[in-house]
């Protein structure tokens, strides 16, 4: 199955832009029925993607392995990282973008979360996505295609965008951002946040740039995807001192985010979302029983 949702009451799909290059998901109309798109399919995506919906047979046990503890060097591990890059167009997007999500223990103090999703951008590229500095320092390993989704709380208090970029890099190229991320304190800086997406018609259509309040952002290294969130306030407070989700979940943080749990909100969502996506990709890259 294509990227497609069957969304959740209330959940937005916006309409595909024009200028998408691999395909338009499907959308929905005025009474919320799913519509195609006509959805282009060339021969290798065609073949890829049969190739994960039989499991990838041919693929040994050691690819499991590789991806699962991060092993490098083989061509199982190669095939594992290649495969994990192709599930944006594969895999259903309920299963990588929940309707809900629990969250248990990832509020402050140990409180349980819980997140309904409220609005699903088409997959694109990474065009006004990420601010400029942003944009920049991910430029290294390209932008194969972009997936994002907002979630509100059980209160409906706070909104919360998260995304999966799926690169064009190769293991390597991933291993050297993930370090260069932690050396220069890349997701902590407030020139480098993720923006929101914001849909019209939710409680979300007030969530721009000026309202980010915490975020996080994390380089996966067993696959070319990097996992962020970024959070604020549902009724469209502007945020004039962001924090990142590692600062305001300090004990004793007395911001404004840190004190909201904004911090909890971000790094709580966006750790449940890629441990998902691990899930996932796990079953496609091994061998069948």
């Amino acid at each position: 199955m294509s990227w497609s949702a069957a969304a959740a009451p209330g959940a937005v799909l916006d309409a595909p832009r024009a200028h998408f290059a691999f395909g338009e998901p499907e959308g929905y109309d005025e009474h919320g029925r799913a519509r195609a798109l006509g959805v282009r399919v060339g021969p290798r995506t065609a073949a890829v993607a049969a190739c994960v919906v039989l499991g990838l047979g041919l693929i040994g046990g050691a690819v499991t392995g590789s991806w699962l503890t991060g092993g490098s060097g083989d061509g199982g591990a190669a095939t594992a990282f290649a495969t994990a890059g192709g599930l944006w167009h594969n895999v259903p997007v309920d299963q990588l973008f929940p309707p809900t999500v629990r969250g248990d223990g990832a509020g402050p103090g140990g409180a349980d979360r819980t997140w309904t999703r409220v609005a699903v951008a088409p997959d694109g590229d990474c065009t006004d996505a990420f601010d400029p500095q942003l944009r920049k320092a991910l430029a290294s390993v390209g932008c194969a295609r972009l997936l994002r989704a907002t979630y509100t709380d059980a209160t409906q208090s706070y909104v919360t965008t998260v995304g999966l970029l799926f690169t064009e890099a190769d293991a390597p190229a991933m291993t050297s951002l993930a370090a260069r991320f932690k050396s220069e304190g890349l997701a902590r800086r407030t020139d480098l946040m993720p923006r929101p997406y914001a849909a019209k018609g939710t409680v979300a259509e007030h969530f721009g740039d000026r309202q980010r309040a915490s975020w996080t952002v994390s380089v996966l290294t067993e696959a070319p995807v990097v996992v962020y969130a970024v959070s604020g306030w549902a009724d469209g407070r502007t945020v004039d001192a962001p924090e990142p989700a590692a600062d305001a979940m300090r004990a004793g943080a007395t911001t404004a985010p840190a004190q909201a749990g904004l911090g909890h909100e971000a790094q709580g969502l966006a750790d449940r979302i890629e441990r998902g996506f691990r899930k996932t990709a796990a079953p496609a890259t091994e061998k069948p029983s």
